[in-house]
């Protein structure tokens, strides 16, 4: 049995509500990260403790702020040991590996708290 006429209407009617919600959701969730302004580089820290809070917080902000894992960045900075790179001391190497990383990830009207107290605290 075929379906009516009306029955075909309802049907092409409530596939366009369905297309029409979908495109109306879609385009909030891709349209999120333009109004939903929340704070994301928010810590009152710089500097040495602002490190030090990378290295012993939560593993995927290093990765957020550095673009490496921990265990790369230990690595990194063994690895620069190694090879003879040392400075006044070690936190100053990881400062420097830090600060260098940070910055090529970040851009620049945001890392200037992070390197201006890194550096004067040296």
């Amino acid at each position: 049995m075929s379906p009516s006429l009306t029955e075909r209407r309802r049907f092409a009617a409530a596939a366009a509500l369905f297309f029409v919600n979908t495109v109306v959701c879609a385009a909030q969730i891709l349209s999120m990260p333009f109004y939903d302004k929340t704070p994301y580089h928010t810590s009152a820290l710089t500097g040495h403790a602002w490190i030090q809070e990378l290295i012993n917080g939560h593993p995927d902000r290093i990765k957020t702020e550095l673009g490496m894992r921990l265990h790369v960045f230990q690595a990194l900075i063994d690895a620069l040991h190694s090879i003879g790179l040392m400075l006044v001391s070690s936190s100053s190497l990881i400062s420097l590996v830090c600060i260098s990383t940070h910055f090529f990830r970040t851009p620049s009207h945001l890392i200037t708290r992070y390197a201006s107290a890194t550096v004067t605290s040296f």
